[in-house]
């Protein structure tokens, strides 16, 4: 039976290689860290010292690796792979790598006779413990061919895509794709949490309609459940995005919604959440809402339960319109000719905050489609915040104004929410005090 070596025993390589192991390959494993070896040595593996060694008799080499540098070091670091090979055999790399490192290493090993077959998967942690993995391979198809067996071993799924790098194209288009799906699907049910709607119930909805996907499938009962034990890392997910950047930029294609997703992760591992799984994003959510998005307990799930006094406080004085009269220094600005503005600065009050923007006052006349710049006190906290006019009322000599906010960050827009609720707690406080 063929000879296996296998370097890499991270989240995928570890269950990849006890499925080897359990297909009765002999199997010799690497990894940095030895101590993940004690499991595969209780099945039957034997452990290499060195990348070097775990390639040197083996006919097939399997690398499970995080990313381009890691691959780097492992193939041409002293006592590397490199160091180990020989003629005939055959290194199946499964990370998620750039192509161009992938055809590098296809190049350099074809001169010593070796085969490569750049072999990324898909199917997460569930699919690599049980053998449903699908392998995308590019390289030689008669190589593939030659040991599709070793394939069969760890997956269920094997498809072609042609020359030495393919597998990794497609590798990088696909997780384009997972890492997009995963933020629309945790938006929608920050969406359905901030309207207090029954998660579990909404989940169903998800499952049964157009909005279905394997995202949804393997991240809602993690989320629902608070478990961001790692299927898939953030940190991979964030590499793996990173990597389809760099390769939309040497297509010159333009990628809108790749490049916002690579931020909103980059938020993620901000907040130091880069070795959970990639759903643990839905904390960022929960930051920016102030809510968790979690299955609720039967009994806070009841609609008379699903707003707080302090919510019916805040949506009654929205709803009337109570003036809340915070003093604000406005800069306005007007377009004069092509290139050239004109401004100055004017006193106004903020009236109300919606949804979507702000009402203002002012004694000073504004005419629709105006920009103003808003400076709020300093014990705001907030920086300026841009606006655009919508709509005007006048009330004698004072002006009010709907304001539209474009381009408002989370957290401003989190900081702003906080400041109008603690001048209407202060508020309401001060008519009680009236009253008694």
């Amino acid at each position: 039976m063929k000879k296996i070596g296998f370097i890499g025993l991270g989240t995928m390589g570890l269950p990849m290689a006890a499925n080897l192991l359990r297909k009765g390959y002999p199997l010799t494993v690497y990894n940095r860290t030895a101590d993940k070896n004690a499991e595969l040595l209780r099945l039957g593996a034997e452990a290499a010292a060195t990348p070097a060694e775990a390639a040197r008799d083996a006919d097939v080499l399997i690398t499970m690796l995080s990313n381009d540098t890691a691959i780097r070091q492992t193939f041409y670091d002293p006592n590397g792979i490199m160091e180990g090979i020989r003629p005939g055999l055959t290194v199946i790399d499964c990370s998620t790598i750039s192509p161009h490192t992938s055809k590098t290493l296809h190049a350099e090993l074809a001169e010593h006779a070796v085969d490569f077959l750049d072999a990324p998967v898909t199917g997460s942690k569930p699919a690599a413990e049980s053998g449903t993995l699908l392998f995308m391979v590019g390289g030689s198809e008669e190589a593939l061919q030659e040991h599709r067996d070793v394939f069969e071993a760890m997956g269920s799924r094997i498809v072609y895509m042609g020359a030495s790098g393919s597998g990794s194209y497609a590798k990088l288009a696909h997780n384009t794709m997972v890492g997009i799906n995963a933020i629309g699907f945790v938006e929608g049910m920050a969406l359905a949490a901030k309207a207090n709607v029954d998660l579990e119930k909404f989940y169903e909805i998800v499952q049964a309609g157009g909005a279905a996907s394997k995202q949804a499938e393997l991240k809602g009962p993690k989320i629902l459940n608070r478990d961001f034990a790692t299927q898939f890392s953030m940190q991979l997910m964030h590499k793996d995005l990173r990597l389809a950047s760099q390769l939309t930029d040497q297509l010159q294609l333009t990628a809108p919604l790749l490049n916002l997703a690579k931020n909103i992760y980059e938020m993620g591992l901000s907040k130091g959440l880069g070795e959970l799984d990639l759903s643990a994003i839905v904390q960022c959510y929960e930051e920016w809402m102030d809510k968790t998005v979690e299955t609720c307990k039967r009994e806070e799930a009841q609609p008379d339960a699903l707003l707080t006094k302090q919510d019916l406080n805040i949506e009654r004085r929205r709803s009337v319109r109570v003036p809340m009269n915070i003093r604000l220094l406005l800069s306005v600005y007007q377009w004069e000719q092509e290139g050239a503005f004109s401004g100055q600065n004017i006193e106004g009050t903020l009236y109300d905050l919606s949804d979507s923007g702000l009402q203002l006052t002012s004694h000073f006349p504004l005419a629709q489609d105006m920009f103003v710049v808003i400076h709020f006190p300093q014990e705001a906290g907030l920086p300026p915040i841009t606006a655009r006019i919508i709509r005007v009322f006048s009330d004698g000599g004072l002006f009010r104004y709907g304001c539209m906010l474009s381009g408002l960050p989370p957290y401003t827009r989190i900081k702003l929410e906080e400041y109008i609720q603690l001048k209407l707690q202060l508020q309401e406080e001060a008519e009680t005090n009236e009253q008694t």
